[in-house]
This record gives C-alpha cells, sequence and structure tokens, in this order.
C-alpha cells in the first residue's frame, strides 16, 4: 500500500532533517551530517566545490568541521513542488560564528534542495548553495 503524503507531512519531514542537518554541521558530527543525505546524494558549497556519495560527503564534512563555535540558521523555508518521494526546497541562511568580540554574520545565503523520501524519511538528494555575502564557510 502507497503512503500518501500530505503537505504538512512533507513540511515537517523537510523540515526535520534540515534541522538534524544544521545542528549536526555546528556541532561538527559528520556521521550525523551524512545521514540526511541519500547515498548518491551530493552538495555544492561555493568555495568549497561539489562533493557526491556518502564517501565523498564524509571526506568533505571531516574537513568542514567547526574551529569555533557556529550556528546555521534557517529561515523563509518553502516547499516549492513536491510529489509522493521528491521534494523541491528552497531556504535561506545566515550562519553565525563566535569571534573574540562575540558573534558576527559569516555567511548570508540560500539553498536550493532536492529531498528524497528514502527508508521513512526524507533526505537530501541535491543540496545547493550560493552566497550572496560573506566569507564562505558550510
Amino acid at each position: 500500500m502507497a503512503t500518501t503524503h500530505t503537505l504538512a507531512d512533507v513540511v515537517a519531514g523537510v523540515g526535520n532533517v534540515m534541522a538534524a542537518y544544521t545542528q549536526a554541521l555546528d556541532d561538527g558530527r559528520t556521521e550525523d551530517i551524512v545521514e540526511t543525505f541519500c547515498p548518491d546524494g551530493s552538495c555544492d558549497m561555493p568555495g568549497l566545490g561539489r562533493h557526491e556519495g556518502h564517501e565523498a560527503l564524509r571526506g568533505a564534512y571531516d574537513r568542514w568541521k567547526p574551529r569555533r563555535p557556529q550556528r546555521h540558521l534557517l529561515a523563509n523555508t518553502l516547499v516549492n513542488e513536491w510529489r509522493e518521494s521528491e521534494a523541491r526546497v528552497t531556504s535561506d541562511v545566515v550562519l553565525l560564528t563566535r569571534t573574540d568580540r562575540g558573534w558576527a554574520v559569516g555567511v548570508v545565503g540560500r539553498y536550493e534542495d532536492v529531498l528524497h523520501h528514502d527508508g521513512g524519511a526524507w533526505r537530501f538528494h541535491r543540496r545547493v548553495a550560493t552566497f550572496v555575502t560573506g566569507n564562505g564557510g558550510t
């Protein structure tokens, strides 16, 4: 029997995987980050390149572990299109980093994501970031 997802189900599932990714990213938990991606998933970040598949993602995110406290803040997440096993989503992102003077904005940008419903959960199939200001980062 096929499961039918409502828009509310998709929004909740997408929000959950985005929170899991963001918190794992800020904490430097590479394995938890990789688990938010499909096995053939990819990410493309300005200045950091494109990485596809769990092994490549694991290597990239392991190199990108934060060296100081940081927080990614996601806002304006919009499910643009969805069907039973795929969702196209746009989110704004602000990266805050703690410096010697306090918290500062490191990056302002946007994620364009394609997520697949895989194994009972939504996972990133493709994550592309664009930055409108800042110095790079994840």
